[in-house]
């Protein structure tokens, strides 16, 4: 009971630690999580299947890569023709790395790992042991973590446990919960502010020159990033103003609505302002006078709290201007 109760104040610790700042993934991050887990026990023949309540820390090398500090709690009971069923448990600590798939952002993310591990069984006096059994292993294993917000997630996984002593294999199923902090992988810099090209100085004799203006708001479908062929002709007009105007450049900003985390509408708002940017070039603007950039949901025009708001915030902005002699 002692043992669930801490597992149970940790777990509540993982969650409340959310609150505390905007934490980040990727490279530097710090991971905390609490664990539980089944054990299938074919290393010792006597023990039972048994339960493996733990927590780990781990810190991300790269964005892909982390090394992992474990401990966990075993509990197995043994049968023994002469004793009966004893209560058997032990601390188990282990070091290993995991090499996570996918990019910093993604929801889920695959991984796999490898390591060493040491345990140490009490209550075990009995088939020529003294009270104490330790024993050294190698690890290997394979999950997928579900970031449920930029700092919370859950993770499901198997493992291998190769024992040294007598080269036999410990599988186990494990669940957990656990929070992320402190990481710099995945910030995108924030892009530079837009440079209107400088209107030609007129001549002395020349005419007040007129300024001339085009406007481009394309909106999109939620989670999308896929001009709609309603906004072709949009597209179009500001392709013509351009090629009318060979001297002008632009800058194509995408955004989105507050739905989802920072990483990922950060990407999608970057992949609708680039899907903008593909249009003009195929209407003949050449690539190099377009510059596009996402700014996640960091600028909203309208009240995210509605669908009406969050549908005009899915969108994509540009805006040329020009000198007409």
């Amino acid at each position: 009971m002692k043992l669930k109760n801490t597992l149970g104040l940790a777990i509540g610790s993982l969650i409340a630690a959310t609150s505390f700042g905007a934490l980040a993934q990727g490279q530097g991050a710090v991971e905390g999580e609490a664990f539980w887990g089944k054990t299938w026990n074919h290393s010792v023949d006597s023990y039972q299947n048994g339960r493996t309540p733990g927590v780990s820390i781990g810190y991300f090398l790269t964005d892909d890569v982390s090394v992992n500090a474990t401990y966990r709690k075993d509990e197995y009971t043994r049968s023994d023709t002469d004793t009966g069923n004893q209560r058997i448990k032990g601390d188990h600590f282990g070091l290993k790395s995991q090499y996570h798939f996918g990019t910093v952002g993604d929801a889920i993310r695959p991984y796999v790992e490898g390591g060493v591990s040491h345990g140490s069984m009490t209550n075990v006096a009995a088939d020529g042991h003294t009270g104490r059994d330790k024993s050294t292993y190698l690890t290997t294993g394979a999950g997928a973590k579900w970031y449920m917000t930029d700092n919370l997630y859950a993770r499901a996984g198997v493992e291998a446990d190769y024992k040294l002593d007598n080269g036999r294999w410990d599988y186990q199923a494990l669940i957990g919960l656990g929070v992320n902090f402190g990481g710099t992988g995945g910030k995108v810099a924030p892009a530079p502010a837009p440079v209107a090209a400088p209107a030609p100085e007129p001549a002395p004799e020349a005419p007040v020159a007129e300024v001339v203006r085009v406007q481009l708001d394309v909106k999109f479908d939620f989670n999308k990033a896929v001009v709609k062929p309603n906004s072709y002709g949009d597209v179009k007009n500001l392709a013509d103003f351009m090629k009318q105007y060979p001297n002008t450049t632009t800058v194509v900003e995408g955004h989105t609505d507050n739905v989802g985390p920072d990483a990922y509408n950060q990407k999608l708002s970057q992949r609708r302002a680039d899907a903008v940017k593909q249009v003009l070039v195929k209407d003949g603007v050449s690539a190099n006078r377009v510059h596009s950039v996402g700014y996640g949901k960091s600028r909203p025009i309208a009240d995210n709290s509605t669908d009406a708001g969050r549908a005009a915030n899915r969108r994509v902005e540009a805006q040329v201007e020009a000198t007409a002699k």
